[in-house]
Order: C-alpha cells, then sequence, then structure tokens
C-alpha cells in the first residue's frame, strides 16, 4: 500500500471514533515513560508523588500550553514494571496500570482503592476532536470546574469551555466568561483531581445523555491532563496549585467594600458618591470608574467634559481614604491619530487575519483593533500605556470584555495570535485571552508602581488567572436566584485555585427590590471580593438607596467586615501559600457527608475556617441550615447546636444564620471607616470551645507594597488544644512591628471563671459584648427582644501585648 492510499483511507475514516490502539513499543524516561501505538504517540510524566502527566497526540511533538502551569516536574522515586501486558507504576502515594493492548489507564491508591479508570473506549480521536472516557465509580460526585452554573455535584450534566460574554445570563446557562477545566472526583474509595490542559473549546460530559461514562474531550489538540490524588481534597486543590500558581497577596484595600456603577459621571457625581459613605458613615474603600470616563470610550482616555482634572479629583479621593479603579476594555478604535491604534499598527501589535491584514470587531468606540496578548511585545507595550492611568493616580485595573467580547458574538476562527511564537487560531487562543489580558494589566501595575501590590479584576480567564487577578462573575440579574447561584460560581472558583472571587453585589441586570439588597449585602459581607455593581438606567443600588431600613443593614454588616479584617487578611494570606479557598465549599472539609450536596443545603460554606454561613433568600423568614459533623454556635446568640443535623432558623432581614464552629479561633478590630484607618489598638480574640482544637496563624503586614515578601511582616500562630484546655501563642515571626499593642480574649463557651497565665491567675471579667450595636426598631421579631449582633455576659481577659510565646491555661 502507497503512503497515498493510506493518507486517504485514515482521512475517510477519520470521522469516525478512533481509539488509540495497542501500545507498540515504549521505553523508560527520567520522569517516566513514552511509546506510541500504529497511529499515536504517548508521554506519562511524574510530576509529584501524587501529580501524574498524562498526554496523548497524533503526531510525535507534543502540544503544550505555555500559560498555565508553571510547575516542573521533580525528582520523584517511582517504579515501573512491566507485568502480564501492564505497566505498573508506582509512587509513595499512589499506582498507575497502562493496559498494553488498549492503552487504558486506572489509577489506585496504596491499598489498592480505584480512584479513576479509563472506560474501555479509553482515549480517541474523531477528526481532530480527543476525548478520554471514564468509568464512573459506585455513587461518584463531580465538583469545580471554575465559574459553571448549576448543582455543586456536577453529575447528570455537561460543560463547555468557551469563554463567552453573557449578558444577563440564567443560572443554569453555559458557557460562562472564565473555563477552568480542573475538577474533581470523590467517593467512598477517596478522590483526585483531573486537569485537562487543553485551551481550545473543551466539553466534559459528567454523564448528561449516557449511562455508561464521563469524558471530557478537545475539539482539537493533544489530549494533556494532569492526574492528581491526594488523601484530601483540601490537599487536591493544593497540589492543582503548585501546578497552575497562587494569588499574590492582595493590597490590603481589596478587601473592603467597592462601589461601583456603569457609570458614575461626572467627577462631581464621584465626589457626591464617596462622600455619602463618610457621612453615613459606612466603611468603604474603592470606587469605580466605568466606560463613561472615558472619551468615546477609548482606552487610555478621559472624558475632558465629565472629568476635566482627573489627576486632581482622584487626589482627592484619596484624601478620603478611597481608592480609584477603571475599567480596560481591549478594543482599540481604529482612528486615525488615536495614538494607541497608530503604535499598535506601526508596532504590529494587534491580532490579524492569515493575509496580514488587521482584525477589526466592534464594540464600544465601534469598529476596533484588538492588542495580541499572548504577544510580549504587546504586553510590554500595554504595560507602558498603563502611565495614563498612574500618572493620574489611579490605584486598581478592571480588565472587562476580555473573552474577547464584540457585537454579533461570532468571532472568525482564522485569525492568528502569536501565542508566544507558536502561532495560533482563535480557537486555541481564544480561551486564554482575557488571562494574558490581565497579566499585561498586572505586569502594567507592577511596572508602574513597583513598590505596590498590583489589584486587577477579570471577567475572562483560564486555569492559572489567581497569579494575575481577582475574577467577578459578570453581569449577573437582580433575583433571588442569581444571589444564590452566584454563592455556588464563586464556591466553586474556590475548589478551582481561584481564592479571590466576589459578584456583583444587587444585580447588575434589573432592579434588587429593598429586601434582596439588604440580604446580599449581608452575604457578600462574607465574600472573598465585596463589590456592588449595577447598570446604566436603572434606579440608584447604593447602600443608602433603598430606604432606612435596608441603609441601616448594610451599615451593619459592612462594619462587621471590616471588623473582621484581621481574620480575613490572615486568611488571604494563608490562601496565597495554600492555594486554598477564602470562601470554601462544604465539600472540602466534609466531602463524604451525603447531605451538603443536597439542593436545600448546597449554598452553605465555610467563610475564613471558621464561619458557616447558611445563604437564605430575603422572601423567608426561616430557613433550613445543616450543621456537618463538630460543634457549631449561632454567632449573634452563642447558642450551641451538635452537628450532623438540620435545625430550623429564623433568618429576618438582620439576622444571616452565621455559626461559628467549635474548638475555631477568629479575631476581631475595632470599628474603622476604610482599611486603613485608625483602629484602637485592640486585637479581639474570640475562641469556641470544641471538642477538636484548631490553630490559628494571625498575620500583618503593612496592607500595600511588597516589603512583606523580605520577611517584614507579623506572623503568629494561636493554638486551642481541646484536650488540656490550652490556649498558646506561639512566638512571633518577621520584622514587622504589630498594629495592635493590646490583646482581649473572649471566650465561649467555656464554663471557668479563672485562667492561668504563667503561674498567675487571672479572674475573668465579663461584659455585654456587643458586635455592631442595636437595632431593635427594625428589628421583624420585636417580641424576641433581641439587640442586633449581640453576645451578651461574655467572658475576658484583657493583657498587653506579648511577642514572646506564652500559654494560658485552665480553660474548661
Amino acid at each position: 500500500m502507497n503512503t497515498s492510499t493510506s493518507v486517504s483511507k485514515f482521512s475517510r475514516n477519520s470521522a469516525r471514533y478512533r481509539g488509540f490502539g495497542e501500545v507498540k513499543e515504549w521505553h523508560s524516561t527520567r520522569f517516566g515513560l513514552e511509546g506510541k501505538s500504529d497511529f499515536a504517540h504517548f508521554r506519562i510524566c511524574v510530576f509529584q508523588d501524587g501529580i501524574i502527566r498524562v498526554q496523548a497526540s497524533l503526531f510525535e511533538n507534543f502540544e503544550s500550553n505555555p500559560y498555565s502551569v508553571i510547575a516542573f516536574p521533580e525528582n520523584v522515586h517511582f517504579e515501573l514494571i512491566e507485568k502480564e501486558s501492564q505497566l505498573i507504576l508506582t509512587t509513595s502515594l499512589l499506582r498507575m496500570i497502562l493496559h498494553l493492548k488498549t492503552f487504558n489507564l486506572s489509577f489506585f491508591d496504596l491499598e489498592g482503592k480505584l480512584l479513576n479508570a479509563d472506560d474501555s473506549l479509553g482515549v480517541s480521536w474523531i477528526g481532530s476532536e480527543v476525548t478520554a472516557y471514564k468509568q464512573v465509580q459506585k455513587e461518584e460526585k463531580f465538583i469545580g470546574l471554575g465559574e459553571k452554573t448549576g448543582n455543586l455535584n456536577r453529575f447528570g450534566n455537561a460543560f463547555t469551555n468557551w469563554n463567552t460574554d453573557y449578558f444577563a445570563y440564567g443560572v443554569g446557562d453555559d458557557p460562562l466568561y472564565m473555563s477552568i477545566p480542573f475538577y474533581m472526583g470523590v467517593h467512598e474509595k477517596g478522590a483526585y483531581g483531573i486537569f485537562f490542559d487543553n485551551t481550545h473549546k473543551t466539553v466534559f460530559n459528567f454523564g448528561a445523555s449516557t449511562n455508561r461514562f464521563v469524558y471530557f474531550s478537545a475539539e482539537d489538540g493533544d489530549l494533556d491532563y494532569y492526574f492528581i490524588h491526594q488523601p484530601t481534597v483540601t490537599e487536591i486543590i493544593s497540589s492543582y496549585t503548585w501546578l497552575t500558581g497562587r494569588m499574590q497577596m492582595p493590597p490590603k484595600w481589596a478587601l473592603g467594600f467597592q462601589q461601583c456603577r456603569y457609570s458614575y459621571y461626572p467627577d462631581s457625581e464621584v465626589y457626591t458618591v464617596a462622600q455619602t459613605f463618610r457621612d453615613k458613615k459606612m466603611p468603604a474603600d474603592v470606587i469605580y470608574l466605568d466606560i463613561h470616563h472615558m472619551e468615546g470610550y477609548k482606552v487610555f482616555t478621559f472624558d475632558g467634559e465629565k472629568f476635566s482634572d482627573p489627576k486632581a479629583m482622584i487626589s482627592r479621593l484619596k484624601e478620603k481614604g478611597f481608592k480609584v479603579v477603571v475599567i480596560m476594555d481591549p478594543g482599540i478604535k481604529s482612528q486615525k491619530g488615536y495614538l494607541p491604534y497608530t503604535e499598535g499598527l506601526k508596532e504590529d501589535l494587534f491580532v490579524k487575519y492569515p493575509d496580514g491584514k488587521t482584525y477589526e470587531a466592534q464594540v464600544w468606540p465601534g469598529w476596533c483593533a484588538f492588542p495580541d496578548f499572548t504577544k510580549e511585545e504587546t504586553r510590554s507595550w500595554w504595560a507602558e500605556k498603563m502611565a495614563f492611568y498612574t500618572d493620574a493616580g489611579v490605584d486598581g485595573f478592571w480588565t472587562d470584555m476580555n473573552e474577547p467580547a464584540s457585537w454579533g458574538q461570532f468571532t472568525p476562527n482564522l485569525i492568528e495570535f502569536e501565542y508566544e511564537g507558536e502561532k495560533a487560531s482563535h480557537r486555541k487562543a481564544r480561551n486564554i485571552y482575557g488571562m494574558q489580558m490581565a497579566r499585561s494589566a498586572k505586569e502594567g501595575s507592577a511596572f508602574q508602581n513597583p513598590d505596590k501590590r498590583p489589584f486587577v479584576l477579570t471577567r475572562s480567564g483560564f486555569a492559572g488567572i489567581q497569579r494575575f487577578a481577582a475574577a467577578w462573575t459578570g453581569d449577573n440579574v437582580a433575583s433571588e436566584e442569581h444571589m444564590l447561584a452566584g454563592i455556588r460560581l464563586v464556591n466553586s472558583l474556590g475548589l478551582s485555585g481561584v481564592s479571590f472571587a466576589g459578584y456583583d453585589v444587587g444585580g447588575f441586570a434589573g432592579e434588587a427590590s429593598k429586601s434582596l439588597f439588604a440580604r446580599w449585602m449581608s452575604i457578600a459581607a462574607f465574600a472573598p471580593f465585596y463589590r456592588a455593581h449595577s447598570m446604566i438606567n436603572s434606579k440608584d443600588a447604593e447602600p443608602w438607596a433603598f430606604g432606612e431600613e435596608v441603609e441601616e443593614i448594610s451599615r451593619n454588616y459592612m462594619k462587621l467586615r471590616y471588623r473582621l479584617l484581621t481574620t480575613l487578611y490572615s486568611k488571604f494570606y494563608s490562601s496565597s501559600q495554600s492555594g486554598l479557598p477564602v470562601a470554601e465549599s462544604l465539600a472540602v472539609q466534609f466531602t463524604q457527608d451525603q447531605t451538603i450536596y443536597q439542593s436545600a443545603f448546597q449554598n452553605q460554606y465555610l467563610f475564613c475556617d471558621s464561619f458557616l454561613v447558611a445563604p437564605v433568600e430575603s422572601t423567608k423568614g426561616i430557613t433550613k441550615v445543616y450543621l456537618p459533623e463538630g460543634g457549631w454556635y449561632y454567632l449573634y446568640s452563642d447558642q450551641k447546636h451538635s452537628g450532623i443535623q438540620t435545625i430550623y432558623q429564623d433568618c429576618p432581614l438582620n439576622y444571616l444564620p452565621i455559626y461559628v464552629k467549635g474548638g475555631q479561633i477568629f479575631t476581631m478590630q475595632s470599628d474603622v471607616a476604610f482599611t486603613e484607618g485608625t483602629h484602637d489598638g485592640i486585637l479581639r480574640i474570640h475562641v469556641y470551645k470544641g471538642k477538636t482544637g484548631s490553630e490559628y496563624l494571625h498575620y500583618e503586614d503593612a496592607g500595600e507594597g511588597l516589603e512583606y515578601l523580605s520577611d517584614v511582616f507579623f506572623k503568629r500562630k494561636i493554638k486551642y488544644d481541646s484536650k488540656s484546655e490550652t490556649l498558646t501563642f506561639d512566638s512571633v515571626e518577621g520584622k514587622y512591628p504589630s498594629d495592635f499593642k493590646t490583646l482581649k480574649i473572649y471566650f465561649h463557651g467555656f464554663s471557668n471563671d479563672t485562667v492561668s497565665l504563667a503561674d498567675k491567675n487571672f479572674k475573668l471579667q465579663r461584659e455585654d459584648f456587643a458586635f455592631l450595636g442595636k437595632l431593635t426598631e427594625f428589628d421583624p421579631l420585636p417580641e424576641h427582644n433581641h439587640p442586633y449582633f449581640e453576645i451578651k455576659n461574655l467572658p475576658y481577659f484583657e493583657l498587653d501585648h506579648l511577642t514572646e510565646p506564652f500559654e494560658i491555661l485552665g480553660l474548661k
């Protein structure tokens, strides 16, 4: 048979299923093994004891995504033996069996429990589409996959990864703005993660329209996935973020409340909004400038009529304690004389057609060219252009419309991107375009202000986006359903490595009712990213715009957020080190508890390790709450509940159901108007009695600079041992002097009247400790006579701040 006949026959059959086939030859390598069948090639690489990379291709040279994985294989000891048509690869954490007759893979833990296995159809191609078919284990659940609507458990549904501008999306719609092709499978035998590192359009089918298998596929490119196993979901997430990176510690001001509208203008309106926050004593840190700050929607411009002196405006806002974040869209207006367009053409920085002509599409400014952020020269140019904003005093950057979006929503696939010298079509480059724009914004911010931490917020991204930006869930809708769907989106992003995420409080599209806005403000106080945002031609949607009751409820939860900044900032530091979420789905710590996956309870989550948040619609006055294993204290009264039970909880608008886990520690500070405001110097430490203890890492630094990377931080572990009833303060690490001079320790659930410190007994004092003050006139349950957010008669003691280690004994 001559070559041309063979190629023709392969071409005619390419539209049908074609399995990888029998492995004809293989050999071991430094990090694993590689080999081939009659027409396909494979490579298996051990990255860590619990991470194995699997690659399969129709071509001898494997493709690789240059953007997501930043780790390299470690020198891991593994054993590789051939036995009865099988290759068995064993590390200290898992065992992989490769069946040579079919190239099917099976993954086991070292006890022989099957974690994941290929269906007999295995790895295959249909034309250029590559697919891995996987068996479903008994009662297996699938979680993660980033910004995906739907249930916590993805089983029974299919999802597409294709970054899409989707205004007012439905609570079950897919795809949305961001693609993270990483999920975890959990079942009675254990848990694993799979990261499919292919930037083309991909599909993950977890049993939709089939009862035989689950699968993931890409419309083109190689099969390239990382199989991850660790004993817990927590460790699997840490392993995934070891591969794809973790967020940099953000500036502290980015953790405060942020106010946005499409759009605030002219500058007098911006002043008014900022001053109203201060007049009404509502803590806030950030004001956003949406697209109307620009001249004709052109990036790197200010509208000279609406903003006659932006530098002076921003300076005045800073005097009030506000930072300013501006929007940046990628579309560069195709206009002669507009410098960014002229420079982009001259320096060959735009996305092009294959014949070399510049690709143009319509967005806000009209017909636009699009910078090719997959080109290093473009990213450097963008960083230089950002001086326009930083010279005016802008603090942060909001990259929007970066899917990339355009009117018509149908970008031609033949347009070409540099893709770091590899050259790629839109099919391969689309999903990483937004991530690379966010990267450009972060690098540009760092270039312009090298001594400050960048803050970038992005709508679009791909696996690894957490290294460059915070994420928000796009153009949501003012509805009860969207409020709860946004919580699941943020929790799913947390499962997928994106710790710093949030949603538009109050809903972007439509108009929130008074009760909906109040409830949303309370829930979002327990979100990593806390921003209210609403669209043009809608009613005002600031926290004071809904009447006195909503204003008071909003103020109280905003104040609670700021009192908890010590805990939140400490958790962000821990997350930057471990990759674990700040808002954590209950599936992380209570993976095998079947109740948490039920629709009634799947919105619940842990915030900063200590707080169980039970979101509920604003229309309900009572709700069911599931308390998983452990003891739980109702935040507002210290009423204790045992775990593994469902309770009914009153939930009037001013009482979002929140519980503190027994055995946990968290800290608080006094009220401040913004994150850099002056507090009273007292660090309030709250310790909750429990059957199991915990360890709290308290962290401080200057809040905005990079000195913390050179040990200029204050770090201390506080440990609660439930068996010996001892609270231990470890020695201080770092060179930063603490912002707190006094420790005030509150004991919840303990019955003792004295504690011992360095052989000296202290009589516990008692006070009525109010979190936020009283609000009885708006209490929907006045017969209960509940002071607002008050924990009564709490025992505490106070001492001067100590840097040396010490222990507190005698807790009962």
